[in-house]
């Protein structure tokens, strides 16, 4: 299963660096791979109205440590910025910057891409079995 969640990661930054769509300089960094599958956490677990740094590294399934030093990479490369929190005052969200939300569909429209090329090459119904056995075993994990 991790080399088939690797090919697939490697297939939506492929994807993502020819994507017009994608600012120029984030689809340069995936064309020369230098944004990796980490980078990817970010992209997959920010919500939309943002998170706080230990709440993004607990979905990612990252330490708080390890989230904290790819959202300041994040932060150079103009993906996310950090805001305080209106909650609590001592506490910053990580939220996408308008370059994120263009990354963040550029993101979407390739994931959409790479499971629609998955399916052409298993067959639909094997990807269905992938898809309820994938979806069953997730649902079993306990963190």
């Amino acid at each position: 299963m991790g080399h088939a969640l690797r090919r697939f990661d490697a297939r939506v930054l492929q994807l993502m660096a020819h994507n017009p769509e994608v600012p120029l300089a984030l689809s340069n960094l995936a064309a020369r791979d230098q944004i990796s599958a980490a980078h990817i956490h970010i992209t997959r677990h920010l919500s939309l109205q943002g998170d706080r740094l230990g709440d993004l590294a607990q979905r990612a399934g990252m330490s708080k440590q390890a989230m904290a030093d790819l959202v300041d990479q994040c932060v150079a490369w103009g993906l996310v910025t950090r805001t305080p929190d209106p909650r609590d005052g001592r506490a910053r969200r990580v939220c996408f910057t308008p370059v994120g939300l263009a990354w963040l569909q550029g993101f979407r429209d390739a994931v959409a891409q790479a499971e629609t090329e998955f399916r052409a090459e298993v067959g639909h119904d094997v990807a269905a079995v992938v898809a309820l056995g994938l979806e069953a075993y997730a649902g079993s994990y306990v963190p």
